[in-house]
């Protein structure tokens, strides 16, 4: 399989060999077309000192929230060495438009994702929400949808209120702090409503897709090593629980919700669930 052939299928671009003379000829490369892209932050996670609490605190960079609010957009990743299948696993999880131009040491673990992208390929899901938030368009608007989607409150991006939805976010003065902000909302839901539950985890971020009869839970982990044993919660009555490429374990189903644990969890990682 030759990444033109992941391109095709699931909307991931052809890297861009130009500066990587080591992956020419590897059927990896593709003419650059990085005109008008809009170029995305490295994703990952950055350990900051919690001035409370004089502890290491971590900082998730991660761009779903970008894609949420311009859904047609063209992306690129320049991708230090170490991040090209978490790069891979995000704009598949999310269905968009991205070249990623890799460092060459990354390659086996590019092939590697990229087969196994290839082999839980479907047609995309709709998108579930909890929240609708009429984004003004403005850099603080911004920081609040990333802070949302850090917390993993399930939010759309909307014009005008949903009835279809459970609360409707407007960004008021108050979100001059997005961090306590972000907390009202969450307390204004109210945590039985939520669709998602990550136990566990300041640094994984899920992707909740799904229609009437099955759902796809995308996980994306960005503390850059192995996660053993994370716990979920889906709302949801779900009958049965597949996850890949580790199956679910200790497999709860009742009250309305689906609670599983992942013994592991790499860069990313997928749980199908069937109603």
């Amino acid at each position: 399989m030759t990444l033109l052939l992941l391109a095709a299928a699931l909307g991931i671009a052809p890297l861009d060999c130009s500066e990587a003379p080591a992956l020419k000829g590897s059927g990896y490369c593709g003419a650059a077309e990085d005109g008008g892209r809009e170029k995305l932050p490295t994703p990952g996670v950055q350990w900051r000192i919690n001035e409370a609490s004089a502890t290491r605190a971590p900082w998730v960079d991660a761009n779903g929230w970008r894609f949420e609010r311009k859904p047609g957009g063209r992306y690129l990743y320049v991708l230090p060495a170490g991040k090209a299948a978490l790069a891979a696993g995000e704009a598949f999880a999310y269905h968009v438009d991205a070249r990623l131009r890799i460092d060459p040491n990354d390659l086996d673990a590019y092939r590697h994702m990229a087969a196994f992208l290839k082999q839980i390929d479907a047609a995309p899901l709709p998108a579930r929400a909890n929240l609708g938030v009429l984004d003004d368009g403005t850099p603080l608007a911004g920081e609040v949808l990333n802070l949302l989607a850090r917390r993993n409150l399930l939010f759309r991006v909307v014009r005008e209120a949903d009835p279809g939805l459970d609360l409707t976010v407007r960004i008021t003065p108050e979100a001059a702090d997005p961090s306590a902000f972000a907390a009202k909302v969450r307390r204004q839901l109210g945590d039985d409503k939520r669709l998602l539950r990550i136990y566990g985890s300041e640094v994984v971020v899920g992707r909740l897709t799904g229609d009437r009869s099955r759902a796809r839970l995308h996980l994306l982990n960005y503390g850059g090593s192995k996660i053993e044993g994370l716990r979920v919660r889906v709302l949801g009555s779900y009958s049965k629980v597949e996850g890949a490429p580790v199956a679910a374990a200790e497999v709860g189903l009742a009250g309305g919700a689906a609670e599983f644990t992942l013994p592991e969890v790499g860069s990313y990682a997928v749980v199908d669930l069937t109603k």
